[in-house]
């Protein structure tokens, strides 16, 4: 998951990045269109470049998926995505921006979201809408470089995995998303019956899920015994002294009983 943010003065968000660049929410802009607003952004000279900065934030599908299958309280996306967000909005005023209103595209409920970002910045004016990307022109600027990005890491990953698996050019996982035949399909063909997939695979995702685990799915199921059904203590058990004096001294006399001077 890629997260974006993009800042410049707020005059010049509807006349540079609508009118004369025509940002507009990433999915509905063709990947050459996307590719070709970015490069402008880090192009020297350009007015974007000038005008405007911008930052990611990179979530793992490792990452995710720990912290959604953790034990315990589960560190759900929205939880993670608001976190990201939050995190960029800090790095852009460590760099000394001078942040006066921030727009973000919603997560979950928009008032809600927008609360919690008013509690950690109470001096900013915090807009938080549905579909924000389509609404604000910083918004489509941010939800390209996110895009851009995304594709990009997605097709070295994929290449890389071509070289080390030995598959052949045409061979890769797509666009990632489950509406994707082709991402289903490399999904079905890649899984190992143990492991799963590598480290390109976010594990709680819901199709992954149930490939793993829904009847007559394609992995290996393994019941892993809980603590309390084996002889399973803690190292500290054996200097316990309330331990039987056999298995305090199991450990004590491991390479053999102390013997006295005399001995010398």
């Amino acid at each position: 998951m890629i997260y974006g943010v993009f800042y410049l003065p707020v005059e010049l968000q509807h006349s540079l990045l609508a009118t004369t660049y025509h940002f507009n929410d990433s999915k509905v802009l063709s990947p050459a269109v996307r590719a070709s607003l970015l490069r402008t952004v880090c192009t020297e000279g350009t007015d974007l470049h000038d005008s405007c900065g911008w930052a990611i934030r990179s979530l793992s599908a490792r990452d995710i998926g720990a912290g959604m299958l953790k034990n315990g309280a589960s560190y759900n996306l929205n939880a993670q995505a608001m976190d990201a967000t939050i995190s960029l909005i800090k790095e852009v005023i460590n760099k000394g921006v001078n942040i006066t209103e921030v727009y973000v595209d919603t997560i979950g409920t928009p008032s809600v979201y927008q609360k919690r970002l008013e509690r950690v910045f109470p001096t900013i004016k915090i807009t938080v809408e549905k579909k924000a990307d389509s609404i604000y022109p910083c918004v489509s600027a941010a939800s390209v470089v996110a895009k851009v990005t995304r594709d990009v890491s997605c097709q070295l990953l994929e290449e890389e995995w071509r070289r080390s698996t030995g598959a052949e050019e045409g061979a890769g996982w797509g666009s990632g998303y489950p509406s994707d035949a082709r991402c289903v399909a490399w999904l079905k063909q890649s899984i190992d019956p143990v492991f799963g997939w590598g480290n390109e695979c976010r594990f709680s995702w819901g199709t992954v899920k149930d490939m793993l685990e829904v009847n007559g799915g394609l992995g290996q199921r393994a019941d892993w015994p809980s603590v309390g059904e084996e002889d399973t203590r803690r190292l500290s058990h054996f200097f316990d002294s309330s331990a039987p004096k056999a298995e305090a001294d199991e450990l004590r006399t491991w390479f053999g009983a102390p013997v006295g001077p005399d001995v010398f």
